[in-house]
């Protein structure tokens, strides 16, 4: 007879089988390259996705990180002061693109042509590049981009917290202790910071984990998932049971986000009336009240907009039971908007006299974007660009230095030769095809919709475009969109924004933030003093 062990992990096996990637827009099959060659629970590394084998040791990196900043430090800087505050915004797939799209939608929003209007952080001072490939990925996901923004390592493909000498699903080698990496989270909390995540996905989503998490598979966000994939939960914890009991999770003052499902048993119904998905039968939000005297959870709008923030010690709020929605769908009356959840972060962080470190997500600009819905995913930039305004305004530019990124790029564009002030969201009026269609302004690489003929031409969309909801068209065919390879930008303003200038590895990002605030073991501005 198999044992208790053995039946779990087939079990798990079966199920996840069955459900063929429960992320319809990051598939891990596809993300990994086994979709066509490869078994499912296979921990060895995709023939495909080749890592060179000095990326394997964290060193490696945290060595170039050290010489990127050696360089800046050569040139001449403008300025001394230090960093109490750390704010560290992320746009998740928000490429160049979405932000010259967004900036053109908001103009026009306004009644003007577009083209000349501006983001928030657009008029930050200083602006670079960031290169996104992860360490066996060309074109890289959320997973090993924030193990890389957050942790300074560059990792493989899905994985989070953990170095490149990790593959995919290994739960043992995850374990590793040399293998698994501390975020500028935990370096910040070392140094008597308060920190805090702030996303529109899920708690357990693949950006805000790269601040606490350490796992081997991005979608081990709960026992369940972790069985589902053939891995025993008893053996590899999950990323919401990492966030309420180990460090640098549970010491988290702000948890803000989506995703209640993940921390509720499967017999208990979720605030939003859904249940949960727990097997293991653990609440671990019981699990986080226990843990912190005066902490409080809230689960709507009117809940957050109420606390006060002097009066407690830690807040955990949990909006929906997956995702957030996105701002054009969302009951206004009922899920926050991100800036409205800034403005309660900072006022809660910013009661600390030694500062703060805080990661703030719009997460749903790639979700838009997945799905081909400009509208969608211009409309969640330009809710990122007003709770970036906000911060800007709430904090002291002498002692809080803001930095805006994103973690990857996504395959749209701006086609064409269009007039200034044409709908960005609508058809080029000034150009056609070869056979006289006029065609979208913005189009993707890679989406669902063609739009063809039975003869495989382009039809006329002139009375199907405009809508928020609209799939633009894709010229590869595929069930979503997907991300794309491109360079990011980065913006900064207050301390030490200067060095965020120029060409860098994405995983110098954080080492640079560290050395304006004078946290970690890396290189200091303190100790050039």
């Amino acid at each position: 007879m198999l044992c208790q062990r053995q039946q779990l992990i087939l079990l798990g096996v079966l199920v996840a089988v069955g459900l063929s990637g429960a992320d319809k827009v990051h598939n891990i099959d596809e993300l990994t390259g086994r979709r066509f060659n490869k078994a499912r629970f296979s921990t060895e590394v995709a023939t495909d996705k080749y890592t060179p084998p000095e990326e394997k040791d964290p060193q490696f990196w945290y060595d170039l990180a050290h010489e990127e900043i050696a360089k800046r430090l050569q040139l001449p800087q403008p300025d001394v002061k230090r960093a109490k505050n750390l704010i560290l915004f992320l746009g998740d797939g928000m490429s160049l693109t979405t932000v010259a799209a967004a900036r053109i939608l908001k103009g026009q929003r306004q009644g003007k042509t577009g083209e000349e209007s501006s983001l928030s952080f657009e008029q930050f001072p200083y602006t670079g590049l960031s290169r996104t490939y992860c360490s066996n990925a060309q074109v890289p996901d959320s997973a090993c981009t924030a193990t890389a923004y957050l942790c300074g390592v560059k990792t493989n493909i899905i994985e989070i917290g953990v170095s490149a000498a990790v593959s995919f699903n290994n739960c043992t080698e995850s374990q590793t202790p040399e293998n698994r990496l501390t975020s500028i989270a935990e370096w910040a909390q070392n140094a008597g910071k308060s920190t805090g995540i702030v996303t529109t996905t899920t708690l357990t989503h693949a950006s805000p984990s790269g601040a606490y998490a350490k796992t081997a598979n991005r979608n081990w966000e709960c026992d369940t998932d972790v069985a589902s994939y053939g891995v025993d939960p008893s053996e590899c914890v999950d990323m919401a049971t990492q966030l309420i009991t180990q460090v640098p999770g549970k010491n988290f003052d702000i948890m803000f986000g989506g995703g209640m499902g993940k921390f509720l048993p499967k017999s208990i119904q979720d605030s939003h009336g859904n249940p949960g998905e727990r097997s293991d039968d653990v609440n671990l939000l019981a699990s986080w009240q226990a843990r912190h005297e005066g902490g409080v959870l809230v689960t709507n709008r009117k809940q957050l907009l109420s606390v006060n923030v002097s009066a407690v010690s830690s807040i955990i709020g949990l909006f929906q039971s997956s995702l957030m929605k996105f701002h054009l769908d969302a009951d206004e009356s009922y899920q926050p908007t991100l800036s409205e959840l800034t403005e309660v972060t900072i006022k809660k962080l910013s009661q600390n006299e030694n500062g703060y470190f805080a990661f703030i997500e719009g997460g749903l600009i790639d979700y838009g974007n997945h799905y081909t819905k400009a509208g969608y995913a211009l409309d969640e930039a330009l809710e990122f660009e007003k709770a970036i305004q906000l911060a800007r305004d709430m904090t002291d530019i002498e002692d809080t230095l803001i930095v805006v990124t994103s973690d990857h790029a996504h395959t749209l564009s701006i086609a064409g030769y269009p007039g200034r002030g044409t709908p960005i969201l609508g058809l080029n009026q000034h150009d056609t095809d070869i056979n006289g269609i006029k065609y979208s302004t913005l189009n993707y690489a890679v989406g669902p919709k063609n739009y063809l003929d039975e003869k495989g031409q382009r039809i006329d969309l002139t009375d199907q475009i405009g809508g928020n909801d609209f799939e633009y068209p894709g010229y590869i065919t595929k069930e979503q969109g997907t991300h794309s390879g491109d360079d990011v930008g980065i913006f900064a303003s207050g301390p030490q924004s200067h060095l965020f200038t120029g060409m860098m590895q994405q995983s110098t990002i954080p080492h640079l933030m560290a050395y304006a605030a004078c946290i970690g073991d890396g290189p200091q501005l303190c100790d050039a003093k």
